[in-house]
């Protein structure tokens, strides 16, 4: 199975192009973002490969630029993450899932590995990626499923670390249309 989205912000100017493929093995899912913050442009490439549950395995991410940057990260599934180099990353020890501030695809990966049922909760630890400074720290999150449908489902969302919350709107797949005063996605398609 593949999909490919679109998702463009409320307010501004940018794009993310997504295509995901999902087979036996694993996702995998290589996505396109271009966009501003505080009147700087960026474009960053990512891939994300994840195990059949959608558990992280490998997050690779390039900012482009004067600035160009490179970020490559491995997790085992106790979250022991390392970069490039095989040298661990302790900071972000019990990170399961990666969070990319420039896209709302990031949330898919916990919805979508934690399954979770209307009026079920769960707290995570997430490897959070800055855009396009590439900070990384680990930050705490809740996802609360509030309703499913056959379309999709509702999600409250909420980082813990930093004191935001929204309510995700996702479609059948976890792919989230809205992303309220954030994003939106403009276009999709599945084959």
């Amino acid at each position: 199975m593949e999909w490919s989205a679109m998702w463009v912000p409320w307010i501004g100017t940018g794009i993310e192009h997504l295509r995901l493929q999902q087979i036996d093995k694993g996702i995998y899912i290589d996505s396109v973002v271009v966009g501003s913050k505080h009147k700087q442009p960026f474009r960053v490439w990512y891939k994300i490969y994840c195990d059949s549950e959608w558990r992280v395995q490998t997050c690779l991410l390039h900012r482009y630029g004067p600035r160009s940057r490179e970020l490559k990260f491995q997790v085992d599934s106790q979250g022991h993450w390392v970069d490039a180099d095989n040298i661990s990353l302790s900071a972000l020890e019990g990170c399961i899932d990666v969070d990319i501030s420039a896209t709302p695809f990031t949330n898919t990966l916990p919805i979508r590995r934690l399954s979770l049922l209307p009026g079920q909760s769960t707290d995570i630890l997430v490897t959070y990626i800055s855009i396009p400074e590439l900070e990384i720290v680990p930050v705490k999150k809740r996802y609360t499923c509030l309703e499913t449908s056959d379309n999709g489902s509702l999600y409250h969302y909420e980082n813990l670390t930093r004191g935001f919350a929204t309510e995700l709107h996702v479609d059948a797949q976890g792919l989230v249309l809205d992303y309220p005063e954030v994003w939106k996605r403009s276009w999709n398609e599945f084959f």
